[in-house]
């Protein structure tokens, strides 16, 4: 029998309602903040208690309400901001819904204390589950103040999905920061259980909010960006304007978050103009860095549509490429004008006279331990300071050589034979560089328990070039078949004939596993630390500050001891034996961010932190693309992959071999008749 239909009730609408707006504490400070921008503010200070799960308070010097339109506020789709559907192309303000505080107040315990300017007195307004308890008059000033607690305390299905205090406000800190960055005319000072995260100045100076934001060093590094349509020097394109500040490529961090985009003045998540700021860098970026970067997009009136996503959150342009290409440009023109991007060769496509290598460091890298360099590329052709480090994920365009596995500059390539064992190889991973290594993705730590067998994840289906699934790679293999090598391709593959086709191996990413695997077992068991000689302070931004003070003991497990010299500021006094050798403390940044990625859960997390830090330290001393070999270092190579737990897959999850069948080779050629 079909179901009959009804008509929800007014509670069930208003909570399914509420929670396509109000999905964690940091929606509730968006929706807040945006309302006090609309309303003309100068001052905005954002207070919150364990991450905004126990208090949120949001307070304005705005132009406040009277009793009767706070009121009506808090009644579904009521606003001041919309009045007619054709006004929907040409909106102005943040908030025009109607949805933010009949939400919030469906999910919490919501009191507003209010007063318009030139009032003679205030409103105090209270909101439980979305039943108004009270309202009368009060004593404040003018402005607004909403008070959030208890949310989701009628949803407790929703509340029991929040993360850690600390991962909670690490969302809230990200949306006020992106505000202050956007809003660098507004005052805005952030406290989380009493402490003040950050405070701008609200003078109109952007950078000076960055200072307040994101630390004195990073401020120094950001250069303007872009101009109206109507200047001279403005680029073509279906936006209005491109305008805002981007940082010097050695100013750089491994996550995205600090790439600010903002349309209209709206803080948003828009990936085409991240992927613009990111692509404007070229090679002066490694693959998996970041710059800090706040860009400001005008659009003109029906050029975006913000009304696709709940929230706000997501923007729609109606000319995507077009925006890109703008955007691209305005960035790229920024930085080509400092002298910070250059039109050359490929990333780490070294002149000759940089890869020449004296006769006697001609050794296989197999033969050399993995002791020297943080696993870091410095992101630029040409080198850079301790916070260009990052981590590379061996696209043939690495910087560096590897002294014990070049050959002359003009060597052609080495032709010979070697005979490496274990099983078929695996497929390419789907998120290259992202940090994660292929065991990771499935959860099987790449390992077995099957006696007396090398312990290998499970290889997927092998693809060919054309992504179709191969035929004919024996599946009971237990070691890499018998190979000639025939020589290297563009000097970053190896070419091997087997028995039943080509081989392809890329020698970054197998020099990479194998240095891994080296590094794992240095690592194993307790932590070897080492004091600085010279204790290092690091600058943090208010992020990295607040992430500091709630995962100083995972940090210490780590074998990370740094002591907080102010509020912005920690001294580096212990590492990691093998950072040590590195130089590099500066990786307890990328440490930090790495952790609150994991939602900070313990012996997992810490774990898996060393693990990407071990991946990410076997990459610098590996052997680079665009590097000729010796016969014997690929021999010496080869051998040592084979020794590895895990030969199939680097570190960071890209494959180390690919092989292309006999079959798929004369289908190819069209080999399908006899005689020929």
């Amino acid at each position: 029998m079909t179901p009959d239909i009804r008509e929800l009730d007014a509670e069930t609408r208003d909570r399914i309602a509420a929670g396509e707006v109000v999905e964690r504490p940091a929606s509730v400070v968006k929706e807040l903040v945006e309302n006090a921008l609309d309303a003309d503010a100068t001052r905005i200070t954002v207070e919150v208690e364990a991450g905004g799960t126990e208090r949120i308070a949001v307070g304005d010097d705005g132009v406040g309400m009277s009793e009767t339109d706070a009121r009506k506020a808090i009644e579904e789709h009521t606003t001041s901001k919309l009045r007619a559907i054709d006004e929907l192309d040409a909106i102005g303000t943040l908030g025009f819904r109607g949805e933010a505080l009949h939400a919030i107040g469906s999910v919490s315990r919501m009191a507003i204390r209010t007063k318009p300017r030139g009032g003679s007195r205030g409103t105090e307004l209270v909101v439980e589950g979305g039943d108004r308890l009270e309202c009368g008059p009060v004593g404040c000033p003018e402005g607004t103040t909403v008070e959030v607690t208890d949310l989701f305390g009628n949803v407790p299905a929703r509340r029991k999905y929040l993360k850690t205090a600390a991962t909670e406000f690490d969302h809230v800190q990200s949306v006020v920061a992106g505000y202050a960055l956007a809003n660098p005319d507004v005052a805005i000072t952030l406290t989380h259980d009493g402490r003040e995260r950050f405070s701008t100045a609200g003078d109109g100076d952007r950078r000076n909010a960055a200072l307040a934001v994101y630390g004195r060093e990073v401020a120094a590094s950001m250069i303007p960006v872009g101009a109206a349509r109507e200047d001279a020097d403005a680029v073509d394109g279906p936006l209005d304007g491109v305008e805002g500040l981007v940082s010097h490529p050695e100013t750089n961090r491994a996550g995205r978050e600090y790439v600010t985009t903002l349309v209209d003045g709206r803080y948003v998540t828009a990936s085409v103009v991240r992927e613009a700021v990111v692509d404007a860098y070229g090679a002066q970026l490694a693959p998996d860095r970041y710059p800090f970067a706040v860009v400001d997009i005008d659009v003109p009136p029906g050029g975006v549509d913000v009304n696709v996503h709940p929230r706000k959150l997501e923007v729609l342009f109606a000319d995507d490429e077009g925006a890109r290409e703008q955007v691209r440009e305005a960035v790229r023109s920024a930085l080509l004008a400092e002298g910070l991007v250059r039109s050359r060769a490929p990333r780490g496509r070294s002149a000759p006279e940089q890869t020449e290598i004296p006769d006697d460091a001609s050794s296989g890298s197999a033969e050399r331990p993995p002791e020297t360099g943080a696993g870091r590329d410095a992101g630029d052709a040409s080198g850079g300071t301790a916070d260009a480090t990052s981590r590379d994920t061996g696209n043939g365009g690495e910087t560096g050589t590897d002294a014990g596995a070049l050959d002359d500059a003009g060597e052609t390539g080495p032709t010979g034979r070697a005979t490496p064992s274990s099983a078929p190889p695996s497929e390419p991973a789907d998120s290259p560089g992202d940090g994660a290594t292929s065991e990771e993705a499935d959860g099987t730590d790449g390992r077995t328990d099957a006696p007396g067998k090398p312990a290998f994840r499970e290889a997927p289906t092998q693809r060919t070039l054309g992504g179709e699934a191969t035929t004919g790679t024996p599946e009971d293999l237990e070691r890499l078949p018998s190979m000639e090598v025939l020589g290297q391709y563009d000097d970053t593959y190896l070419v091997a004939e087997t028995a039943d086709g080509l081989l392809l191996v890329d020698q970054h990413a197998a020099d990479e596993r194998v240095n891994y695997e080296r590094l794992r077992e240095r690592f194993a068991g307790d932590v070897t630390t080492q004091a600085l000689a010279d204790p290092v302070e690091l600058e943090l931004t208010a992020r990295e500050a607040a992430l500091f003070e709630r995962y100083r003991d995972a940090l210490a497990r780590l074998g990370f001891h740094a002591n907080r010299v102010d509020d912005r500021t920690v001294e580096v006094t212990t590492v990691p034996a093998l950072v040590a050798e590195a130089g590099d403390p500066s990786v307890v940044r990328d440490v930090l961010s790495d952790l609150v990625g994991g939602e900070g859960t313990a012996e997992g997390t810490v774990e898996s932190i060393a693990d990407d830090l071990l991946a990410d330290m076997a990459c610098y001393p590996s052997i680079t693309g665009n590097t000729s070999l010796t016969d014997g270092s690929v021999v010496d190579l080869l051998s040592a992959l084979d020794e590895c737990e895990n030969p199939w897959a680097c570190p960071h999850g890209r494959p180390v071999l690919i092989q292309i069948d006999s079959d798929e080779i004369e289908d190819r050629f069209e080999r399908d008749y006899p005689g020929h």
